[in-house]
């Protein structure tokens, strides 16, 4: 499993990995990179911005739910601990617009 820093390529902030698993998306924008075939695995040659387009509880947290911009694969991922929780209520409320 690769934790890594990286520079968000959706809204250009620094982020710093998350230390307790592998960083799979940008804490501020929530956006990820279609990278991995199994998590932290970085095998994916798709290398296309998954955008959030919904959140879904999922036991005491919650997964975002993606959509790969540019080969329009559905992924999810768990929330990390540091997550703006206030983009997670902006996606979740957004259904469907």
């Amino acid at each position: 499993m690769i934790d890594e820093n990286f520079i968000c390529e959706n809204c250009g902030k620094k982020v710093e990995k998350l230390n307790y698993t592998a960083r799979d998306h940008c804490p501020y924008c929530l956006y990820s990179k279609h990278v991995d075939i199994n998590p932290g695995d970085r095998l994916n040659d798709c290398k296309g911005l998954l955008k959030p387009i919904d959140i879904e509880k999922f036991k005491n947290t919650y997964k975002i739910i993606y959509e790969c911009v540019k080969c329009h694969e559905k992924h999810k991922n768990i929330s990390a601990k540091d997550d703006d929780i206030n983009k997670i209520i902006e996606i979740s409320s957004n259904k469907g617009n």
